[in-house]
């Protein structure tokens, strides 16, 4: 419907515009409008024409505008298929009339009107109307008259019609449908590669659209639709030869439209011209004839300017009829190739010869045409080989370059070109270029098409031989290489054949250009062509163009800074002698960027034909060589830093080296994907590179020799990593290896036999780390694969580590057999665990090395074995085990490296632990189990029964295998003891000591995996006579001082290496192994005493010890005495504590210490110091330990040996106090010791004796300081008491006999108490011990306590007294602090236990406070706060003594006498009376003397007045109040109303006596200090009951509620009353408030009160 709409309105425009001129067409139009209306289809309107034909009737008025709308009209017509057939005729005269109008617009709408007819349904079907049609055109194009646009829109219509016209051909022939023609010509990639890679796909199109196409034979007779074709293609030709045109009635026509036309036809419609013989006839004898014709002649058609395009039409219709006909048209295409061949050499203007190298360069990239090509003409023995021509032709214009003056600029344009072409852009000139660049550009552009032509020509043969290898027809150069018998494939014959016709000739060309060109792109091009050429070649197996491209492209993989140089290599012929040449350069190595590429192209040739090389490896690795050479060269560099000196690490160009470095290495990692045969040519070359340097070194020296050995060394390094990766499949290929490596070892060249040596520890450690060894455990069983895997790694094994043994054991170089040790390290250390079948070589080896006299040799062989033993004997066969121990002790026997043997010596501990392990045969979880049920053992068992239980868990197998059986495990040990025991007996102290270490270690380490039977030969046969050989070599050897090793000479005379005092002689030596040993016995007994001591005769073994011991102690040295000591002291200490020890060890080791001390010498040596520290150390250890062990006799005992070394000491070290004004160590041990000698409770009895054994250290006791009454204790008290302690008690000083069973010991230490002095004499000893006296005084039990308190207490006031004698000594100090923490602790418990303590009698408790009131009537009366002498106490030590005083006034007033403590009431009074008598010293004195009394004397007599009102004062808030409290208050209150009223009085008397002269200030402070306190003093009732008052006062005070009073004011009222006249304004002050308080206490304010009012109210 919409086009009904538009031709309605296209009508009522054409009836509009022929209103007025046509009124017929107006009214044919209005009629048309109304019959326009009656039609609803296209196909109705093409049955009525009465539409059509208005249009047609506007046409021939010939009118622009009704033309116009007509034309547009029928056009819309034909589109919708709206006309009909019978109708075209008039439609084409209408249109022809139309063509000769002379107006634009209406001869484009005819031309567009004629395309709209053949693009539809009105396609003419006969000549004639085919003709008009056409006619049409070319009268259009032809008119001399059309414009511009009009002969364009001609040129293109027929263009289009012609299309039309063969496209109908090909429908109605039946014709493969499809135009797979080149359009002219095959655009042009970036590359060369590109252009042959899209060739190939057209080619491939071409084919299956051949294939596809239906039957390929040809047909004979045409449709009306081919004959009209046909009869077109015959006038196109007449036409293009200049001639006319019958059919389409044209005279002439242009050539190269006409051309231009042919070509389109013969490209696009290549199956009309092979299916059908009558187009194919036309090509054969008319288009080639035409085209031959156009080729020989040079006419000038259309001027000057019009020659090149003609030429250029032409070329590429030859180049289709060649490229699409050939297999057709042989002769006639081979006529052509020889013609454009030709061209190629005559004297032709440039751009003809470039017009022909484009088709030929055309030829050579398209794949298929080149391919048939050779197929029809080169490989036809009867054809002209046209390929080989072209090539040659292309080769020719290539080597041109070489002779032309502009050669440089030419190469140059020809790089630029090549660049531009990779960028992808056209290269242009610049649009002001002379005649002389136009000429260097064409010239330049000629060569680019040669090059890239014969570049084609390679890439052609590339991509075939890989057709080939993808058919089947030849073998991957990556798989497997196996040789092919002789190449039958079409394919493959073709490659191979086209190889050898043209290989010489595009080496020798692209060689040229390659040598002369510098621009990247073009080098990347050409070396492109050189990898595929030579890849192909390896492919179809060419041995000698491979080789030759090799040697050409490794000519431009090494430069040389100097130019001549240069030149002389690149002119050299490719080979080895070449490779000469290049070694034996001495300029600097430069790689330009050309270098760089031709080497990456040669990485990528070796990577793809790894496995087709063969012999021609070597060419490849000479130069990889250099190439090596260069990157390690200090002074290679790249071109672009050539002229700058920069280092490589400030240089980003160098990474160019790092690439190449890369890329060298990739190569000979990726021979693991070679077969075998290509890796054994590889390592064949390599081998015979470097074997040709060993020759030549040999006769040359300086820096040739140098560059040879890197080839050497670049070889070898490439041989292990071709080794390294093909580890997988090393067998074939280890021999090769390793036979050179042992060639290069056996050089005198010092270098080369380093290269070898550490090619070799590579090379080994690589296989030996290889996959198939990582489980290389020999496995039993009966398979017979496991058999032979077996036998094939027990080769394999051997094989690789039998050249250290060849080469060890055949030279007699020292750095050759050094190498070949640290090689067996190294070995060791990485792969030891992987060995199994090569252990005997190896320690055989190490056994001859340990005899050598070469010190590097013995330590390089005892590093293997160190790394043996310690890491590798879990992968020792067990057979071989004994000779690893057996090696160990070669070392440690052999005298030429002392530390070797002392390493070696504790190897065989290491091995000793190893072989233990054995004993405990279940896997790791077993024992775990067994140890943890171990642990879990209840803590009652029995100590024996335990250690026999570890003893005798070797022999709970539960049915487990073990790694080693026990009876190898006992003889391995007995192996490693023995040799021990040899090395204890060494002349060299430290191989002996280390040896006597091992044995005891071990036996420490792994004693519990022993059985009985072994212990035993352990202590009989290894340790004991260890202990006899060492106790036997100290007594005898010799005393003389050795001298140290000589370490030159300085002035003459030889000066030694200096050697410490306590080693310079053989006896000190052996004293020190002798030392070791006891430790290790100490060690074992430790250890395993429970399980020893039930060995048979172990108590003889014991007595023996204790013997040795005790000589040790009496005549060996301080060292071994001290270890003798420590022996035994370990033993009891280790197994006391746990009740493993009987008592008759115990006892055995204090027999030692007793018989030691009473049998050591009487001197004051520090070693007899020493051993009596160390065995009064021990006696405290031994007591703290074995406490549950001691009886009351053992106790004693041990009290009597400590006496003994008190009273020994005390005499020997007489004057020592004096010398050097501290104590003695052995006394300063002793007291280290005492405090842990506190008895258990089951030794509670000897608390009294050993407190008392302290007491008789301290000073004796003086006449005026006996007990005045000596009180008999009570039954109650005493009937506690054992005898031995009572008769303690009564002894003075303690000295009774302690044990009846000591007689010797107490004989003795009566005879030392006998010559002892009465008093004590030291009392730095006495000032240390006071402490230790005190702290176990307050550790014991009550009633201990209490029978010794009064001997303390008594003790302690001796101590206290020696103030006044010697009052600088810390000695009074401790003793008063001692006494302070007692009496303390004492009142303390008091109070706690409320006086209730039923173990406690009254009478003992009456005599401690007997003492305690002594000694604080005595020190604080005659020792306390009164002037004594002395010179040296500082300000601050006098501040402390004061301090002091106040502490023990300030225990005794406010802890003892405020407690409830349970002292009688005449102690009470005498303690009281002890403070009112201190506190009476100032107002004593006569006045004139108190100003001479120094300070502190007065302020402690002060602070005792105030203890006196602090026992009298009462607080109702306090809750201390209790009994003695109160009694003590009614004690204090006499006294101190009695000292306050002697003061008031004094102070009276004194002031008078003074008259105008003022008392002394202490004398002034204390009445006002009783003056204040008596007036802030509140009493207890109860003590104001005992005050001397009026029976009524006393009375009044009961009856008074309140008891804030203060009685004792009115007792002292009549001094009060005298007081009132003093002259000191102070003190009548103070007298005022008293006596106010005394009216207040009187009552008498209520009634003066009430006068006063009386008074102001009258």
């Amino acid at each position: 419907m919409a086009l009904m709409a538009v031709l309605e309105s296209d009508l009522r425009a054409l009836s509009a515009e022929a209103r007025r001129r046509y009124p017929a067409v107006k009214d044919g139009a209005e009629h048309a409008i109304l019959k326009l209306r009656s039609v609803s289809s296209p196909s109705e309107l093409a049955q009525n024409e009465d539409i059509l034909r208005i249009f047609l009737m506007a046409c021939e008025v010939r009118s622009v505008k009704l033309s116009v709308i007509g034309l547009s009209c029928i056009q819309k017509l034909i589109s919708h298929d709206a006309v009909s057939q019978s109708a075209l005729k008039e439609i084409l005269s209408t249109l022809k009339n139309h063509a000769d109008m002379a107006d634009e617009s209406v001869q484009l709408k005819t031309l567009q009107t004629i395309l709209i007819i053949f693009q539809s349904r009105l396609l003419p079907e006969d000549e004639d109307n085919m003709a008009q049609a056409l006619g049409i055109c070319l009268q259009l194009l032809e008119n001399s008259r059309s414009s511009d646009s009009v002969r364009n829109t001609a040129a293109a219509t027929f263009r289009q019609a012609v299309a039309l016209i063969f496209d109908h051909v090909v429908q109605v022939e039946s014709l493969p449908v499809g135009k797979f023609g080149f359009g002219g010509h095959l655009s042009r990639t970036s590359s060369v590669t590109g252009d042959v890679n899209r060739s190939m796909n057209h080619s491939e199109s071409l084919d299956h659209e051949c294939t596809s196409g239906g039957s390929s034979l040809m047909r004979e007779p045409l449709t009306n639709a081919g004959k009209i074709g046909l009869r077109l293609l015959e006038d196109l030709t007449a036409l293009a030869a200049g001639g006319s045109a019958t059919w389409l009635r044209v005279n002439s026509l242009q050539r190269t439209f006409v051309l231009d036309i042919l070509e389109f036809i013969l490209s696009s419609y290549v199956f009309v011209f092979r299916m059908l013989v009558s187009y194919e006839q036309v090509l054969r004898h008319q288009i080639c004839s035409l085209i031959m014709t156009s080729l020989r002649t040079n006419a000038e058609i259309e001027g000057e300017a019009g020659e090149p395009y003609f030429r250029r039409l032409v070329l590429r219709s030859v180049a289709h009829i060649i490229r699409l006909y050939s297999s057709s048209l042989i002769t006639e295409c081979e006529v052509f190739l020889s013609m454009l061949v030709k061209v190629t050499s005559l004297d032709l203007p440039l751009w003809h010869r470039i017009l022909v190298l484009e088709i030929l360069r055309g030829f050579c990239v398209e794949a298929r045409t080149l391919r048939i090509l050779f197929q029809n003409f080169d490989m036809h023995p009867k054809n002209t080989n046209v390929v080989e021509g072209m090539v040659k032709a292309l080769a020719r214009v290539v080597s041109s370059v070489q002779f032309q003056e502009t050669s440089e600029e030419s190469l140059a344009a020809v790089a630029g070109m090549f660049s531009s072409k990779a960028k992808g852009i056209e290269w242009s000139l610049d649009n002001d270029a002379s005649n002389a660049a136009v000429l260097v550009a064409s010239e330049a552009h000629a060569i680019t098409l040669a090059i890239e032509g014969l570049l084609g020509v390679v890439f052609t043969v590339a991509t075939l031989t890989d057709e080939a290898v993808d058919a089947g027809e030849l073998e991957s150069p990556r798989c497997d290489y196996d040789p092919m018998p002789n190449c039958t494939g079409k394919t493959a014959v073709l490659c191979i054949s086209m190889v050898d016709s043209l290989w010489l000739t595009i080496l020798d060309a692209l060689s040229l250009i390659l040598s002369r060109s510098q621009g990247e792109a073009i080098i990347l091009e050409i070396l492109k062509g050189y990898q595929a050429f030579t890849q192909a070649c390896g492919v179809l197996h060419a041995v000698e163009p491979l080789n030759s491209y090799l040697a050409s492209l490794c000519k431009f993989t090494i430069s040389f800074s100097n130019e001549a140089d240069r030149r002389s290599s690149l002119s050299q012929s490719p080979g080895p002698k070449r490779s000469e040449a290049l070694v034996d350069q001495k300029d600097n190595i430069v790689l330009t960027p050309k270098n760089v590429q031709a080497l990456r192209t040669l990485f990528n040739i070796a990577h793809r034909l790894h496995n087709v090389l063969g012999p021609s490896w070597v060419l490849v690795l000479e130069t990889l060589a250099a190439l090596d050479r260069a990157i390690h060269s200090p002074h290679a560099t790249t071109q672009e830093v050539s002229t700058v000196k920069l280092t490589r690490e400030s240089s980003g160009h160098y990474s160019d080296f790092n690439i190449l470095s890369s890329l060298n290495s990739q190569l000979f990692e990726s021979s693991a994907l070679m077969h075998i045969s290509a890796v054994k040519s590889l390592l064949s070359a390599l081998r015979q590179l470097s074997h040709q340097c060993m020759v030549s070194i040999s006769s040359s020296s300086g820096p040739t020799s140098t560059q040879k050995i890197g080839s050497i060394s670049f070889s070898v390094e490439r041989m292990i990593s071709v080794l390294v990766n093909n580890l997988h499949r090393v067998e074939p290929l280890w021999d090769e290896v390793a036979g050179h490596f042992l060639e290069l070892a056996d050089n005198s060249n010092q270098h080369l036999r380093n290269i070898a040596l550490d090619a070799l520890d590579q090379s080994i450690c690589a296989v030996l780390g290889s996959e198939q060894f990582q489980n290389n455990a020999p496995s039993h069983g009966p398979s017979k694969e496991v058999e032979t895997r077996q036998a094939d790694l027990r080769s394999l094994e051997c094989a690789v580590i039998s050249p250290l043994m060849v080469l060890y054991f055949s030279t007699q170089s020292t750095d050759v057999r050094a190498g070949t040790l640290k090689i067996l390290l190294h070995i060791l250390e990485r792969c030891g665990e992987k060995l199994h079948y090569s252990w005997s070589n190896i320690l055989e080896m190490l056994r001859s090395v340990a005899d050598a006299s070469e010190k590097e040799l013995v330590t390089l062989g005892f590093q293997s074995l160190r790394v043996i033993m310690n890491d590798g004997l879990s992968s020792i066969p067990t057979d071989c085990l004994h000779v690893c121990v057996d090696v160990t002790g070669a070392y440690s026997a052999q005298k030429t490296e002392l530390n070797i043997s002392l390493t070696a010596v504790g190897l065989l501990w290491t091995a000793t632990d190893f072989i233990a392990k054995g004993l405990l045969s279940g896997p790791c979880e077993e024992k775990e189990a067994g140890n943890l049920d171990l642990l879990s053992t209840p803590k009652q068992m029995d100590g024996e029964k335990r250690e026999e239980q570890i003893f005798n868990r070797h022999n709970e197998v539960n049915g487990q295998t073990p790694l080693i059986s026990v009876v190898d495990c006992d003889k391995l040990l007995f192996s490693v003891f023995s040799l021990l025991q040899k090395l204890g007996a060494d002349e060299r102290p430290e191989v002996r000591n280390s040896a006597i270490r091992t044995l005891f270690q071990t036996l420490g380490s792994h004693g519990q995996k022993l059985s009985k039977s072994m212990w035993e030969d352990c202590l009989w046969n290894y340790v004991f006579p260890a202990l006899d050989r060492a106790s036997h070599m100290a007594a005898t050897s010799s005393k003389d001082e050795w001298q140290g090793k000589e370490l030159g000479t300085r002035g003459g005379k030889s000066f030694h290496m200096l050697i410490h005092h306590s080693r310079n002689t053989a006896q000190k030596q052996w004293d020190e192994t002798l030392v070791l040993v006891l430790g290790g016995i100490a060690r074992l007994l430790r250890s395993f005493f429970p399980f020893l001591r039930n060995l048979n005769n172990f108590w003889s073994g014991w007595e023996s010890l204790l013997i040795f011991v005790k000589n040790s102690i009496l005549n060996g040295s301080k060292e071994v005495s001290l270890a003798a000591i420590n022996c035994l002291q370990t033993t009891v200490l280790s197994h006391s504590a746990k009740g493993n020890l009987p008592m008759a060890y115990l006892k055995s080791v204090l027999g030692v210490y007793e018989f030691a001390l009473q049998k050591s010498p009487n001197c004051s040596d520090n070693t007899a110091a020493k051993v009596k520290q160390e065995i009064l150390h021990g006696l405290g250890e031994l007591y703290l330990q074995a406490q549950r062990m001691f009886d009351d006799n053992m106790y004693t005992q041990l009290l009597a040996i400590i006496d003994l070394a008190v009273k020994q000491t005390m005499i020997t070290n007489e004057n020592y106090e004096t010398e050097f004004g501290n104590v003695p160590p052995v006394l300063r041990t002793i007291l280290e010791i005492f405090p842990l000698l506190s008895p258990t409770e089951q030794l509670s009895s000897m608390w009294l004796i050993l407190l008392r054994e302290l007491l008789q250290y301290l000073p004796k006791s003086d006449s005026s300081f006996q007990n005045k009454e000596n009180e008999a204790e009570q039954p109650g008290t005493s009937d506690s008491i054992p005898d031995h302690a009572r008769t303690k008690y009564n002894t003075p000083n303690g000295n009774a006999p302690i044990s009846p069973n000591n007689a010797q010991a107490s004989s003795r230490s009566s005879e030392l108490i006998s010559t002892a002095p009465e008093g004590i004499r030291s009392h730095l000893f006495a000032e240390k011990l006071i402490p230790v006296l005190v702290d176990l005084f307050l550790r014991a039990p009550a009633v201990e306590k209490c029978i010794i308190f009064p001997e303390i207490v008594q003790s302690l006031g001796r101590c206290m007294t020696t103030r006044r004698d010697n009052p600088d000594s810390s000695f009074w100090r401790l003793a008063v602090e001692g006494f302070n923490r007692i009496l303390v602790d004492d009142v303390g418990k008091i109070a706690v236990n409320r006086g209730q303590d039923l173990k406690v009698s009254r009478p003992a408790r009456l005599r401690v406070w007997k003492e305690i009131a002594d000694v604080y009537e005595i020190f604080l009366v005659g020792h306390c706060g009164r002037a004594l002498p002395s010179n040296s106490l500082s300000a601050e030590a006098l501040k402390a003594d004061e301090s002091l005083e106040m502490s023990i006034l300030d225990i005794l007033g406010d802890k003892v006498l405020k407690s409830p403590i349970d002292a009688p009431f005449d102690i009470l009074q005498r303690l009281v009376s002890t403070i009112d008598r201190c506190a009476s010293r100032t107002c004593s004195l006569p006045v004139e003397t108190v100003e001479l009394m120094p300070v502190h004397c007065s302020k402690f007599s002060l602070t005792c007045l105030e203890k006196l009102f602090s026992l009298c004062s009462f607080d109702n808030e306090a809750n201390d109040w209790n009994f003695t409290r109160a009694e003590v208050s009614k004690i204090a209150i006499m006294v101190l109303v009695s000292r306050c009223d002697y003061i008031l009085n004094k102070f009276l008397a004194d002031e008078n006596y003074l008259g105008e002269r003022r008392l002394p200030a202490a004398r002034l402070e204390e009445i006002i200090f009783v003056l204040q306190e008596l007036a802030r003093l509140k009493i207890h009732l109860d003590t104001a009951s005992i005050l001397p008052l009026h029976p009524s006062l006393k009375g009044a005070l009961a009856m008074e509620e309140n008891k804030d009073k203060r009685p004792h004011l009115i007792v002292l009222f009549p001094s009060f009353c005298e007081l009132v006249v003093s002259r000191e304004a102070g003190v009548r002050d103070l007298v005022q408030i008293v006596l106010r308080l005394v009216s207040k206490e009187l009552t008498l304010e209520k009634i003066s009160t009430a006068v006063d009012v009386q008074k102001n109210a009258s």
